[in-house]
């Protein structure tokens, strides 16, 4: 199937305006450019065609992120919220996606070359993500252990682990991203996401879904630009819990070496395909 006239059409139809303001860090619960000024100019694989104008972030807005994530945390707003209403929250979220579902396909795809189609059936899935933890956190109470005592009742009871950085590929990402964002929120936690540096649209377009449905500031925190100058950051900062990264085994080694030194929670998902090639 030929892409050129696909994508030539969409990309003069009607796009977000926030993907070509140059202003695409969500920190504290706003939008806003990176501290440096810098900008990266996103184009479509398929044809070279400039889709998007993002904010490229340094080590300066990775500061920031997490210092606004670690706020929102230590005061409660959300990881004391109640699971049945962050649950509430999740597929209100998964509701509002389905209503834009054709916009962040497109920006998908745009980003990434692929077919409209296939960025289509990624949304019905991520949008299936978001339903299934918020269905989930509202009915976690805890599990039941066998205490050996028909007298004693023990339950154990997940808590959020703090401040989760999330580092995510080009390949799909806003489905990397959803299995890193919603269970997050899920289990009360604040976070940082750095998308590929490639492929930032529809976390960018995420951000936009949080805010509107009133996620409280500083617990969804963007921030778009390379590996080198924002992941490291996050990748080693005292003040983040757990790092979740998708991606090589080159780079998840420096990650899993970065966390090394406060002794961090790490989640690496790397080189999947390998072992298949």
């Amino acid at each position: 199937m030929n892409l050129q006239p696909q994508l030539a059409k969409s990309l003069q139809s009607n796009q977000n305006p926030r993907l070509h303001s140059g202003e695409t860090l969500f920190i504290d619960g706003a939008f806003g450019a990176a501290n440096s000024g810098a900008t990266r100019t996103i184009s479509c694989p398929a044809n070279g065609e400039p889709v998007a104008l993002v904010s490229e972030a340094g080590p300066a807005d990775a500061e920031a992120a997490i210092a606004a994530a670690r706020r929102a945390f230590d005061t409660g707003t959300w990881s004391q919220l109640p699971a049945p209403d962050r649950g509430d929250f999740l597929l209100r979220v998964a509701d509002r996606l389905a209503e834009r579902k054709d916009e962040f396909a497109l920006a998908e795809t745009l980003d990434t070359g692929k077919r409209l189609v296939e960025s289509e059936l990624d949304m019905d899935d991520i949008i299936n993500c978001f339903r299934y933890f918020g269905k989930l956190a509202a009915a976690d109470a805890g599990r039941i252990v066998d205490a050996g005592d028909r007298q004693v009742l023990s339950r154990i009871v997940y808590e959020p682990v703090g401040v989760a950085a999330m580092i995510t590929p080009w390949n799909y990402p806003l489905l990397q991203a959803a299995w890193k964002i919603a269970p997050a929120l899920a289990a009360g936690c604040s976070f940082v996401l750095k998308p590929a540096e490639l492929s930032p649209s529809t976390a960018i377009l995420m951000m936009e879904v949080l805010d509107e449905l009133g996620l409280p500031a500083g617990v969804a925190n963007l921030v778009t630009g390379t590996g080198a100058q924002v992941g490291a950051v996050l990748s080693e900062h005292r003040d983040v819990d757990l790092v979740s990264f998708t991606g090589g085994l080159a780079t998840g080694r420096k990650v899993a070496a970065a966390a090394a030194g406060t002794v961090k929670k790490v989640a690496l998902e790397l080189g999947g395909k390998n072992p298949n090639v």
